[in-house]
């Protein structure tokens, strides 16, 4: 992998199969790491899809996958997973035996992605979430063991202009992750609300409530993060004898509120392997 001007890694055309959020998010994190715009191709059936990306970021688009795919390195599969192995049927056979495939559609299995493109294809299967849309996201990626060490920093390279990245090396954690991380932000826009709500019924204004809620999440996760301390050890610090905090956890513990959240991370991974084979 070389170095352009700019000290960053040269990683080749990358084109992108489908045009939605989350490339939108990669594309975005990709140009802010030094990635020029011309260097990136996106393939959007939907005009106005295309239009937005071109005035947003002034990369080359095209209405159909295979015009996007020719002459690129690397080639992200970025439509619903219900789609993946019809565009990889179409664009099979101008895959290069040295361009390297990165899906993010949830639940798709590497068995799948491989069975839809030339034998010993680079392979990589990336499970991202919405955070991303900031910079604060965190992907889970598994590389093939066909990958060569720079395929899988190519990998890496692209998954970190949208946070953090978590390789691994067993496919069957990959419903268990999409089903934390994948959906977790779904969990957590919930409990935002909740509080939210909970603010307003008792006495405040919805806009300071708001506030108040989103920004105790935030800085109650970046203090996670920080301190490296186990999150039941920072609730116990939280929690006074008699107190306030005391008598609100009690609510939530007798309401099933961490079975509950337990239950729905275990129900999602079971839909991602109902997902995974269709």
């Amino acid at each position: 992998m070389s170095m352009n001007d700019l000290g960053t890694p040269d990683l080749g055309v990358i084109a992108f199969l489908g045009g939605g959020a989350m490339a939108g998010a990669l594309i975005q994190g990709l140009i802010r790491a030094g990635i020029a715009p011309g260097r990136i191709r996106v393939a959007d059936p939907v005009a106005g899809q295309r239009s937005m990306l071109v005035e947003r970021h002034g990369v080359l688009v095209f209405p159909a996958n295979v015009e996007a795919v020719q002459g690129a390195a690397v080639v992200v599969v970025a439509v619903k997973p219900g789609m993946v192995a019809g565009v990889l049927d179409e664009v099979s056979g101008l895959l290069l035996p040295e361009v390297l495939v990165i899906s993010i559609a949830a639940g798709v299995t590497m068995a799948t992605l491989a069975a839809h493109v030339p034998a010993g294809q680079p392979l990589a299967r990336v499970m991202p979430n919405t955070p991303g849309l900031v910079g604060a996201g965190i992907s889970a990626l598994l590389p093939a063991p066909v990958c060569t060490p720079e395929q899988r920093l190519t990998a890496r390279r692209i998954m970190e202009s949208v946070g953090l990245v978590e390789e691994i090396d067993q496919e069957s954690w990959m419903d268990g992750i999409t089903a934390l991380s994948g959906s977790g932000p779904a969990y957590v826009y919930l409990i935002a609300e909740a509080l939210s709500d909970g603010g307003v019924a008792s006495g405040l204004p919805r806009s300071l409530a708001d506030r108040l809620a989103f920004r105790t999440l935030l800085g109650s996760a970046k203090l996670l993060e920080e301190s490296g301390v186990h999150p039941g050890v920072l609730k116990n610090q939280v929690t006074s004898p008699g107190g306030t905090t005391i008598a609100g956890l009690e609510v939530l513990e007798r309401s099933g509120v961490r079975g509950a959240l337990m239950g729905a991370v275990q129900a999602a991974c079971q839909r991602s392997r109902e997902l995974g084979k269709k």
